[in-house]
């Protein structure tokens, strides 16, 4: 039982994460230069950005396949435990996370998994937990995809052995529904107490549930600030009254910056709709959504048009100063913090700290 604060990544009123750097692509479904390319040397210059810029996390995306298309969006990816602990390795501040779909590892190996990156980095491992949602993905790995609410049951009992590994000395035996395993045992401890920061996705009821009860964190898509604020409110309203926790509530921002509002639209016009993978995101909403063909054209399109720029993230373009109002908008309707996604991480991380930064401090979302 949590009932105090959770553990925070750092004490800004507006937390940040780099999320998506570990797949082609990144967030971004378009053909333009400087998209991420799925290279170590990039990865690691992301990160250590991310570093100086004061950024707390960096999250990656759990991919196997891409998406077809174009550009077949995120074909390329590094498994995310092993590229976790190679940044832990050479960064010395920021939180290293690993995404991890449930169906594909046994929880005995992604606890000792987990454990090792919590010692390689001194302490500042997270682990994201994904249920299991593309069918095609889990197919490679010999299971077929349970019913969306089983998922969650499953990823439920994941989840309890792992932290019973985590800090229960000793071997005990578990015999669940899902896992049986005799004579369990993990040493090392983790380097963080009681565990590493969990953080989980998902706005179903069966979603925020299991949020509630485990996470420290819930990540969150939303259409727009006036559906999240409620969102928000009673996704940390069930884990308190239900579970005795508090609960850290993170949405999603794609960033496109100039020096006028009109240039910032102009490009993301232009690497949407001119450069954009149209093909590739059909096939995206059909996995994510198989009834999305049945909406209007005009709410079809916009989906798909929201993929392309940013995997769905609310959009925050415009200048320095409109950036910063936007994220002002998202702190107030309840986010704890927000993951942020670029065409071209590498220069946006630059703008972000010189330009983007400065303001933010001003506006009382950041420290010094």
């Amino acid at each position: 039982m949590n009932q105090g604060q959770p553990p925070l990544l750092s004490n800004n009123k507006l937390q940040l994460a780099v999320f998506g750097a570990n797949v082609s692509g990144g967030c971004a479904m378009t053909s333009v230069e400087g998209v991420i390319r799925v290279e170590w040397s990039e990865s690691a210059r992301i990160a250590q950005a991310a570093e100086r810029a004061g950024i707390e996390a960096i999250i990656p995306v759990a991919r196997w396949q891409g998406f077809g298309g174009e550009m077949n969006f995120n074909h390329r990816s590094f498994e995310t435990y092993t590229w976790a602990a190679g940044l832990a390795a050479i960064t010395h501040k920021i939180r290293v996370f690993s995404t991890s779909h449930v169906p594909t590892i046994h929880p005995v190996l992604a606890a000792k998994q987990a454990v090792t990156i919590d010692h390689i980095s001194g302490g500042r491992f997270g682990l994201n937990v994904v249920a299991g949602w593309n069918a095609t993905e889990i197919s490679m790995f010999g299971a077929s995809q349970r019913a969306h609410d089983e998922r969650y049951a499953v990823a439920d009992e994941w989840l309890t052995l792992i932290k019973r590994l985590w800090t229960e000395s000793g071997s005990f035996d578990f015999t669940g529904k899902y896992f049986q395993v005799p004579n369990a045992y993990a040493e090392p401890k983790p380097v963080q107490r009681p565990h590493p920061l969990i953080m989980s996705a998902g706005v179903s009821p069966a979603g925020r549930r299991f949020a509630a009860k485990h996470a420290d964190l819930n990540f969150v898509l939303l259409p727009d600030l006036e559906v999240g604020r409620t969102v928000i409110a009673e996704i940390k309203a069930l884990a308190r009254h239900e579970f005795g926790r508090e609960i850290l509530v993170f949405g999603m921002g794609y960033i496109v910056c100039d020096d006028t509002e009109r240039k910032a639209r102009e490009f993301v016009h232009y690497y949407v709709h001119e450069k954009g993978d149209w093909r590739g995101v059909r096939n995206l909403l059909n996995t994510l959504m198989p009834n999305s063909q049945s909406a209007s054209s005009e709410q079809y399109e916009a989906m798909a048009a929201n993929l392309i720029a940013g995997y769905a993230a609310l959009p925050l373009v415009g200048t320095p100063e409109q950036i910063v109002e936007g994220m002002l908008h998202m702190s107030q309707a309840g986010m704890d913090g927000i993951t942020l996604s670029w065409v071209d991480y590498e220069s946006g991380l630059t703008q972000f700290r010189e330009q983007i930064l400065p303001l933010m401090i001003q506006a009382g979302l950041r420290q010094e």
